[in-house]
């Protein structure tokens, strides 16, 4: 890996993938890209601040570093860091415009693209725990984003005979990640399924970077289910949070958003459909190629969502003198 790009370079994720990848003695060049600085200190990575939808400007960028490997972490989920139009254009102009250039800079090597659990869809029909083979029928638009994001990344592999790594991650989660469904949990008060109790699976911050790393390094090709070990449901995570459970029905849900909206927590669609049909997959394939033995379960990242530090309000120094 002579010269890593790394999209989404801005956020908690790309941020941890370039400091991943600075440690790693086989990793010469790294370039990151993204719409905002990282917001921790690297050391031999460098930035370029493009928004994706300057896509003269991104593919300039991309064919003058050539890269050899992309670890393509520019794909914005709605509500985390982007309304979800913003997230929608961010993510399509970043996949085109980044890969399209790196396989036209005619050194690329291989690539690990960020997709999610979501393309498998929930309903009628669909396995409760799939795994990568199982069909994919996405029942939201985030789940057709990643379907679209992954379908690019195939072309270069049919153009260019290149691996490329789909990694089908669980909602990630985490103390400082930007998450839709992490600010709904925190909430005072959070909407459960009034008859239900759908289990979901989530990934930690820092294991979903670890295994783009290690994809990358590994050269591998195909999707992979990279998912958090164990299960959590929505009225076991409002107890844990201490939180209270507010039971929704029907069309309560429609009313449950918009007070969560109004709380400063957007729920997109593929969020409600967790919090009313759970999600879950098979990770099993992850952890034998990526020897992935360490995940942190769902249960922990649960617990540390809640365990996120308060602001502490210190008295002026007039008072205390």
């Amino acid at each position: 890996m002579r010269r890593v790009l790394v999209t989404g370079m801005g956020g908690h994720l790309g941020t941890r993938v370039a400091q991943l990848l600075e440690e790693r003695s086989d990793v010469g060049e790294i370039l990151g890209i993204d719409f905002v600085p990282p917001r921790r200190r690297l050391r031999r990575s460098a930035f370029r601040r493009i928004d994706p939808r300057d896509r003269d400007r991104l593919e300039e960028a991309v064919l003058d570093f050539a890269p050899t490997a992309v670890a393509h972490f520019g794909v914005y989920e709605p509500g985390a860091r982007s309304s979800f139009r913003s997230a929608v254009e961010r993510t399509h102009a970043c996949t085109v415009g980044t890969l399209g250039a790196a396989a036209r800079a005619g050194s690329l090597e291989r690539v690990a693209v960020r997709s999610g659990i979501e393309v498998y869809g929930r309903g009628a029909g669909r396995p409760l725990v799939p795994d990568e083979d199982a069909p994919l029928a996405p029942t939201t638009p985030y789940g057709h984003l990643c379907i679209e994001v992954e379908s690019v990344a195939a072309g270069l592999h049919r153009r260019l005979d290149v691996p490329v790594a789909g990694l089908r991650m669980a909602p990630v989660a985490g103390s400082s990640v930007p998450s839709p469904l992490g600010r709904v949990l925190r909430l005072p008060a959070v909407p459960v399924p009034a008859c239900s109790d759908p289990p979901f699976s989530l990934l930690h911050q820092d294991d979903a970077a670890r295994a783009m790393v290690d994809a990358l390094g590994r050269g591998h090709h195909g999707p992979l289910n990279v998912v958090g070990p164990g299960a959590a449901s929505p009225w076991q995570v409002v107890r844990l949070g201490g939180r209270v459970p507010v039971p929704v029905l029907g069309p309560g849900w429609a009313v449950a958003v918009r007070l969560a909206e109004v709380a400063g927590a957007p729920v997109p669609p593929h969020v409600l459909e967790l919090l009313r049909m759970g999600r879950t997959a098979d990770g099993g394939r992850a952890v034998d190629v990526l020897g992935l033995t360490d995940l942190r379960s769902t249960q922990e990242v649960c617990t540390e969502l809640y365990e996120w530090a308060t602001v502490t309000r210190l008295r002026p120094v007039a008072a205390v003198a």
